[in-house]
């Protein structure tokens, strides 16, 4: 390692140095960290799955399955039921992971890997080395094969962190691109705007929105998707049910010189009651809960009027995780709902041929 021709060494090049090594090999130490977790976490999964298949004893437990084996494994950090839970829908959602895993596991993957087109199947090595398990647990959320591709190859070209990854896939980016007339451009534009993953972080249901009309753009924001909705009454009312008669758009409600907007307000003939809707063009949040309990309310005492029955708060989001919804909304008024919606795209052909593009620059 010695060169002898090298100009002697300062004192602040040598700290220089020895700082860039130190960093040079946490970063693989980290990496290897993180490739092993999400190794174990298939494994578990894998396990808990062929038990759940063949298991002697399986049908003593059945349905506390996962509750009992977190009460057992508590001695383990981070063996909750809920990540039991995500191991074992991450060995259904990945099965090709299978053949990372050495055979001292004796892995046998007996799911059935249909994959429509396999020039569409990311490789699982650079899916292991680039995304953390905490990566994953965003991706098996996403049911549609080609969707989850898509946000695979983005997540590894543009080594995403864990919170890009969800951000952009809450704000509809596979929909926008799927939209847009340059979708090349459109996913050239994140560049500048993305948030980088740093190895350190790791120490009617649904509404189909066929019916927006969406005119021919270079490329779509949150907000068009939004406006669209907004703007085609009378379609959301008919996929809404009858019933509905529209009252409003963005309704402001004022309280000391405060101001919060509804997106939409209708009151239901027959159920003699105001329906107040509130759109997220994102994932669902707790915090949605709090505000139209807020909207709620005050219909109930400044709007309504006698002979109406209490309002009924809708809210309509990309996406939804039950147990978040189920413990936001306990206690609180029954008749407020939360509902997911999606996009039909106009075809799926463009977008296979985008991600097959990206695939090969991967490979």
């Amino acid at each position: 390692m010695k060169n002898n021709s090298a100009s002697p060494m300062t004192l602040p090049s040598l700290i220089s140095t020895i700082d860039r090594i130190h960093q040079t090999f946490q970063m693989k130490a980290l990496q290897s960290v993180s490739v092993n977790l999400t190794l174990r976490n298939f494994v578990i999964g894998y396990y808990i799955v062929e038990y759940e298949q063949n298991g002697s004893d399986r049908a003593t437990y059945g349905a506390k399955l996962i509750e009992n084996m977190a009460q057992k494994l508590s001695h383990i950090k981070g063996m909750s039921s809920t990540a039991l839970k995500l191991m074992r829908q991450f060995y259904l959602t990945y099965p090709q992971i299978s053949q990372s895993v050495t055979d001292q596991f004796k892995i046998d993957s007996k799911i059935n890997q249909s994959v429509t087109d396999q020039s569409l199947r990311v490789p699982t090595e650079k899916l292991l080395r680039t995304c953390s398990f905490t990566h994953f647990i965003e991706l098996i959320k996403i049911d549609d094969e080609l969707k989850r591709t898509f946000y695979e190859v983005e997540t590894i070209k543009g080594n995403w962190s864990v919170r890009e990854l969800k951000r952009q896939a809450e704000s509809l980016l596979y929909e926008r691109v799927g939209l847009s007339v340059d979708k090349k451009s459109l996913l050239q534009s994140l560049e500048n705007k993305k948030e980088v993953f740093n190895p350190t972080s790791i120490i009617k249901e649904p509404y189909i929105l066929e019916f927006t009309g969406l005119e021919t753009k270079e490329s779509y924001s949150e907000n068009d998707l939004e406006s669209a909705i907004l703007h085609h009454i009378e379609d959301f009312l008919l996929e809404l049910g009858t019933g509905f008669c529209f009252e409003a758009r963005q309704k402001r409600i004022s309280i000391d010189n405060e101001h919060d907007r509804i997106d939409l307000v209708f009151y239901h003939r027959v159920l003699k009651c105001h329906i107040l809707v509130d759109l997220k063009v994102r994932a669902f949040s707790y915090a949605d809960v709090g505000q139209m309990n807020f909207y709620l309310n005050y219909y109930k005492n400044e709007i309504s009027m006698q002979g109406d029955n209490p309002p009924v708060g809708i809210i309509l989001c990309t996406e939804k995780n039950n147990v978040k919804v189920e413990y936001a909304t306990a206690g609180l008024d029954e008749n407020l709902f939360v509902s997911k919606y999606k996009i039909a795209l106009p075809t799926t052909k463009e977008l296979e041929e985008l991600v097959k593009e990206d695939l090969e620059e991967l490979i």
